[in-house]
């Protein structure tokens, strides 16, 4: 890392032109996510070649699970990365380090209570998610090992969300590669070459985890960033806390949500797969798991554009430049589109090849591409469900940023998901996708607009 880009200063995020500005943030974000999903994409190679295809469904039962643990730390930093790039905007640097050393405090006691939770509850919590029949033994040994990764991943998603507050994004790029790259590499020593199967595999997370907070920890004890790591802030104020939660909320309830759709999900895929001649209710959830790998590759620079989005708007609304902020919004929206178009094209068109990259398996490969189509079919109007809550994240509303949080997966996906099958069998559960995509990305389209036309220009 160069010095310039350490020591880098936010202000310039009140400055550049805005689509050159997006792409800084953005980029490197979505280099970041996009090693991330070839990340997954590799380790579903990995455990479906030499493990079996029930090993694709234990990692997609176990993902939402360890997300939702870490969540914690995604919920602090982004809660506290608001703060910090209003702080920022507004010159008030003592109030930027303190949420920055609080978060610190409450990820590590928070994320410690979840790694209890989990190692005490780890066959309820499994069963919950849909860890059925053979699924249940991979499972098991591939997240008892994951367990001991989650406080590290908690903390380093909470910096680095601080990190892009700051304008440090190509920094936060480096802290996603390396976990990333690190797992890749130890997919293929301990699975591959050690033939250590689900545990190997869990060892492979938990070491990257462990990398990944390593350097970011690296970076802020060596006092590159405008962010200080001040033990004397450590001790938590009432008032700063109840912002970092009341913004940071957003994403709890988002990732609940989310966890909440996968217990759904996975329970409702093993009872319908089971009615389908030659598939099987395993079958079905390792169908899903195949098509969440994808999921994560076709979001990946969606979800870098959300992430570039939130400390510009959050930036220049605390510098008062409305004009600023709604030039980012239409620049991200405009840009997410076309992305996304190109990338749900791709996913579309090539549904019947993609099954046959992870697995040999028959059953997969028979079942999958019906799947993978009606999932990905509204992909290119995914932007509509994350830069309206971002936008509202940004500015410090945490209940418009809530309600438009829970809209997609709370209002409509998991309703549709337990009302279609009843009528459509197993593809009711594929249908419900694109329709929940439809309806909640015109509501928060609506909310956005009417929001962006009371700022002052």
């Amino acid at each position: 890392m160069s010095k310039k880009i350490s020591e880098e200063k936010s202000s310039y995020l009140g400055r550049e032109p805005i689509p050159k500005l997006l792409l800084k943030q953005a980029l490197p974000a979505a280099v970041g996510f996009l090693v991330m999903s070839i990340n997954m994409v590799i380790d579903t190679f990995f455990v479906g070649q030499y493990i079996g295809e029930l090993a694709i469904g234990a990692i997609s039962v176990i993902f939402p699970i360890s997300f939702l643990f870490s969540s914690i730390g995604m919920s602090i930093g982004i809660g506290g990365g608001s703060i910090v790039s209003r702080a920022l905007g507004e010159g008030k640097t003592e109030k930027a380090l303190l949420s920055f050393n609080n978060q610190i405090t409450l990820t590590i006691i928070l994320a410690i209570i979840a790694l209890f939770v989990g190692l005490f509850f780890k066959v309820p919590i499994l069963n919950a998610f849909g860890a059925k029949g053979g699924i249940m033994p991979l499972a098991l040994s591939y997240f008892s090992i994951v367990l001991i990764g989650i406080p590290f991943l908690a903390l380093s998603m909470m910096a680095n969300n601080n990190l892009r507050a700051e304008g440090k994004a190509k920094i936060a790029m480096v802290a996603l590669l390396i976990p990333s790259v690190l797992n890749i590499f130890l997919d293929y020593i301990f699975i591959d070459i050690m033939n250590w199967g689900m545990e190997g595999a869990g060892w492979a997370t938990t070491i990257s985890y462990i990398g990944c907070a390593s350097y970011i920890a690296y970076f802020y004890i060596s006092g590159r960033g405008e962010l200080k790591i001040r033990p004397a802030l450590f001790i938590i104020k009432k008032e700063v806390v109840y912002e970092i939660f009341s913004i940071g909320s957003v994403n709890l309830v988002r990732q609940g949500t989310i966890s909440l759709l996968a217990i759904v999900l996975n329970n409702t895929l093993y009872y319908y797969g089971n009615l389908v001649g030659g598939m099987g209710g395993e079958i079905a959830i390792s169908v899903y798991g195949l098509a969440t790998r994808m999921t994560m590759f076709a979001l990946f620079p969606l979800i870098g554009i959300a992430q570039g989005f939130m400390p510009i708007a959050g930036y220049n609304y605390g510098a008062k430049n409305f004009l600023r902020v709604k030039k980012v919004i239409n620049t991200a929206l405009i840009s997410g589109v076309l992305i996304a178009s190109l990338i749900g094209g791709l996913l579309i068109f090539g549904a019947e090849l993609i099954p046959h990259i992870f697995t040999k398996d028959k059953k997969l490969i028979e079942f999958a591409p019906n799947a993978i189509f009606w999932i990905f079919s509204a992909t290119p109007i995914i932007v509509f469900h994350l830069i309206p809550p971002s936008f509202y994240q940004a500015i410090g509303r945490a209940k418009p940023a809530l309600l438009l949080t829970l809209i997609r997966q709370g209002f409509f996906l998991i309703p549709l998901v337990l009302i279609l099958p009843k009528y459509y069998g197993i593809d009711g559960i594929w249908y419900s996708f694109p329709i929940s995509d439809i309806l909640s990305a015109g509501i928060c389209y609506y909310f956005l607009r009417r929001s962006t036309k009371k700022l002052a220009s």
